[in-house]
This record gives C-alpha cells, sequence and structure tokens, in this order.
C-alpha cells in the first residue's frame, strides 16, 4: 500500500498537513553497489514513486485529535 493511501485512510477526511517536504535522501558516504550507484537507485525511485523520500511525515487529525506521523512507502526504498 502506498504512503499516501495509508495516511488516507488512517487519519480524519482532508485534515493532512505534510512537513518536511523538502527533505531528501543524500549519499553522503558515497555508498557503493557492484550494481549501480546509490545516487542512481534514488534518482529511480523518486521518478517512479513521485516521492522526494521513502517516508511521509505530517500532522493531521484522528477523530478529532491531533496528531503528528510519518508513514513509509516501501514502494520508494525501505531500509
Amino acid at each position: 500500500m502506498r504512503s499516501s493511501d495509508r495516511i488516507e485512510l488512517s487519519i480524519d477526511p482532508g485534515s493532512w498537513g505534510p512537513m518536511d517536504e523538502d527533505m531528501i535522501s543524500l549519499d553522503p558516504i558515497e555508498f557503493q553497489s557492484e550494481e549501480e550507484l546509490y545516487k542512481d537507485c534514488i534518482d529511480f525511485y523518486q521518478r517512479k514513486t513521485g516521492l522526494t523520500e521513502a517516508i511521509q511525515t505530517g500532522m493531521g487529525q484522528l477523530n478529532g485529535i491531533p496528531i503528528e506521523i510519518g508513514v513509509m512507502d516501501f514502494q520508494f526504498m525501505g531500509g
């Protein structure tokens, strides 16, 4: 299930307010794989999912109670 779908099912309709939308995955240690560069993997999954990162964070309401949540999207990359 996509993170956007899980968010929609988990909180009150119309109450979602995203946070950290400018957060992006980086490769500060220049991770190397025999198959492909980590940076290339990040670029691929950003294009595939339309997300900048594997987690969406935000504020919403659950039965009228304010909450903050983070939801992983494993269609991006899980780790």
